[in-house]
């Protein structure tokens, strides 16, 4: 039987990562909000610490553990945002941590990852299996912190939700739709927890990149897909094989839908984040903004908050994209 946090767990979390991470605001852009007929509030976590929202789950992960089982090192997957969660936790808890990394993640966040002292060790992302590379260290006895299929993970990034909620109620403001990227679903399955405790009426849609869209897939099926091979995106932080067994339970629960968007839609999004919002939003991150021009969610005289999720993207990916304008 699965384990669904829950919105005490995700409350529990907030306590342990209070001090720790930042309170991201919630911001909006008076061109954005004319442009698409609502208001619009971003919730930033580009601003977090290690640059993206994986730092809330990956904290309270390893918070559940036990000082024996921290003693014994963490080992993770993860494309980057992920490893650069799970590094920095570690440093903090003061514990060896490896991280298998695909051998094309950005630039920017394996050396980040290698500047927090983890150790990492690279993978083809399109022929091995990550549970292969880093079931080793698993039997040496190092604990396994998932990028989001996992009660703790999911309820740390459900913090995010406790924020946006409480800031929308000090805004004086009813939120209609609450928008959020989805990879494996850890993000937008804590969030809608949270959402969906303190006000049942929100919506709340998954937004993913083109053709791995699983998310999307899933819910129309009633059941979990996987992508079909053969496909890319610039959207490198979100691009996972399937939704996990936990966080698809809990989003065909609480998603009112879930929308994919096309690389190029990505890309103006950033373009839009920079120029209206004055943020650098890496593709990944990006997704929900995209979501607004795909015209499946309704926006006019209503009030959505859009989560960014992360800023960690290679200087030359970004200064391409921001060319192409």
């Amino acid at each position: 039987m699965l384990t669904l946090p829950g919105i005490s767990d995700i409350r529990a979390a907030a306590a342990r990562l209070s001090g720790l991470v930042v309170e991201t605001p919630l911001i909006e852009s008076p061109e954005l909000n004319k442009r698409y007929g609502g208001r619009i509030l971003f919730k930033p976590e580009t601003l977090q610490r290690t640059g993206s929202f994986k730092i809330r789950g990956a904290y309270n992960k390893l918070s559940c553990l036990s000082e024996e089982e921290r003693s014994r090192g963490v080992v993770a997957f993860s494309s980057g945002n992920h490893a650069q969660g799970v590094a920095a936790s570690a440093a903090m808890f003061g514990v060896k941590a490896v991280i298998a990394m695909p051998a094309d993640a950005p630039a920017l966040k394996v050396g980040n990852v290698r500047k927090m002292g983890a150790e990492i060790v690279p993978f083809d992302r399109f022929k091995d299996d990550r549970m292969t590379i880093v079931r080793p260290y698993i039997e040496k006895g190092m604990a396994l912190v998932p990028p989001f299929d996992d009660p703790a993970i999911i309820a740390g990034q459900g913090t995010i939700g406790l924020e946006l909620m409480r800031q929308a109620k000090a805004l004086g403001v009813a939120l209609d739709a609450v928008v959020i990227p989805c990879g494996g679903g850890g993000l937008s399955s804590g969030i809608s927890v949270a959402v969906k405790d303190a006000s049942p009426q929100t919506a709340v849609w998954a937004v993913e990149p083109e053709h791995f869209d699983d998310t999307r897939r899933s819910l129309a099926k009633g059941e979990r897909v996987a992508n079909e091979p053969g496909h890319s995106s610039i959207c490198d932080a979100i691009l996972t094989a399937e939704p996990g067994l936990i966080t698809f339970e809990i989003n065909r629960k609480n998603l009112a839908g879930a929308i994919a968007v096309s690389d190029k839609a990505v890309a103006q999004a950033m373009r839009d984040a920079m120029a209206h919002l004055k943020l650098v939003v890496e593709p990944g991150g990006c997704v929900a903004l995209a979501a607004l021009a795909s015209g499946e969610i309704d926006l006019a005289g209503k009030c959505l908050a859009v989560v960014l999720s992360g800023g960690n993207v290679d200087f030359s990916t970004y200064a391409e994209i921001m060319a192409a304008a």
